[in-house]
């Protein structure tokens, strides 16, 4: 992974009700106008070795992110923890890979997945999603040649993210990173 840019401001910031908690639905809003923001989307450094990021300011006090994503590169399988979230495609493409299930959220390391559960969502420029509380899932740009770049926002910011490894329908808790793991 590259280092991470210093933050920019997002030009087109998004306003919950005063006092209130972003909804899902305003954190699809922020990403998808966030994402419509050429300037802001042609200012991210791309790297051709790893995925590279800003942070950005997001609506009523979420965290939010820029990301570029070299060809070939992914998330790998995890999830948000108790943060609600949405995210865009701004260019290229990226497929997510997600499970129609809701996982305990603790006191497990290994889960047997019943099968039916694994949908997939192709994201091209200006199509995203929003998603709730443990959604786990995995983010790729499966391109061979072509960046692509998103818009990524969570509410209340992610107080942690839960890595997994996955074979067959088996998914493994693997690792539980905080905050100062990626700021």
């Amino acid at each position: 992974m590259s280092v991470p840019s210093p933050s920019l401001p997002a030009s087109a910031s998004a306003s919950p009700a005063a006092g209130s908690a972003p909804t899902q639905a305003d954190l699809l809003d922020f990403v998808r106008r966030t994402a419509a923001d050429a300037e802001l989307i042609a200012s991210l450094p791309l790297d051709p070795e790893g995925r590279t990021w800003v942070r950005l300011k997001g609506p009523g006090g979420s965290e939010a992110w820029l990301i570029g994503w070299p060809p070939g590169t992914g998330t790998g399988w995890h999830d948000h923890a108790d943060s609600v979230g949405a995210f865009l495609t701004a260019s290229g493409d990226l497929t997510e890979h997600s499970l129609a299930a809701r996982l305990p959220s603790d006191g497990w390391k290994t889960l047997e997945l019943t099968e039916g559960v694994d949908r997939v969502r192709r994201l091209s420029a200006g199509q995203g999603r929003a998603f709730g509380r443990h959604h786990v899932h995995e983010v790729l740009n499966e391109s061979r040649d072509r960046h692509a770049i998103s818009v990524h926002a969570y509410y209340p910011p992610l107080p942690q993210i839960r890595r997994y490894s996955r074979t067959g329908q088996v998914l493994r808790l693997e690792q539980v990173e905080r905050p100062e793991d990626w700021q």
